[in-house]
């Protein structure tokens, strides 16, 4: 059986101030760094035999320490870039909650029904990462794997992978720094939705 530890990237000044981060590429802060050295003694005894990640640069950089960390190989890959969220890229939640609350209110009850303006559609993220993570367990059977991916983008992959909803994706951001173990039947990724 294959088992993949999703672990969250450490957290940016964008964490720590609440705006949306999407796309763009953000470092790590001081509190990101240190979360990072923690993960890395978290996981040290978890047997990791190889860790993928985005290539966002607050998840690449998580990643790269990891992996010198840990003394494992690092792959960049495609098609994992984090859920764009247009003009909302840089905004502080709470502005939208309060210039858009119709807006704000639907994201939170219907995420799907929602694209930011200038934007990406959650379905189309959705697929993004449906298809990335059957690559991922058609390569790897059996084993631990990491996996570094930002949120909401992590919050997706978690939602195949576990096949349970997807929660609130504004509260998603606030889980930096953070991994779990999450087993995976082949047979059942390749069915869900």
């Amino acid at each position: 059986m294959l088992t993949i530890v999703l672990i969250r990237p450490g957290a940016t000044d964008y964490d720590k101030h609440g705006r949306i981060q999407g796309t763009l590429d953000i470092p790590l802060n001081g509190a990101g760094s240190a979360e990072v050295s923690q993960l890395i003694e978290q996981l040290r005894g978890r047997a990791l035999e190889l860790l993928y990640t985005s290539d966002s640069e607050p998840a690449l950089e998580t990643a790269s320490k990891l992996a010198d960390g840990l003394d494992i190989k690092l792959k960049t890959l495609d098609d994992m870039q984090n859920l764009d969220h247009g003009l909302w890229q840089g905004m502080l939640v709470s502005e939208i909650r309060r210039k858009h609350p119709k807006l704000y209110r639907q994201w939170q009850e219907q995420p799907d029904s929602v694209c930011p303006p200038q934007g990406e559609m959650l379905e189309e993220a959705r697929q993004r990462v449906q298809r990335s993570l059957r690559k991922l367990v058609k390569r790897h059977r059996d084993g631990v794997i990491g996996l570094v991916l930002p949120e909401p983008l992590a919050s997706l992959a978690r939602t195949q992978l576990c096949q349970c909803a997807c929660g609130d994706l504004w509260k998603a951001s606030d889980e930096h720094g953070h991994w779990e173990a999450i087993e995976v039947r082949p047979a059942e990724l390749a069915a869900a939705r």
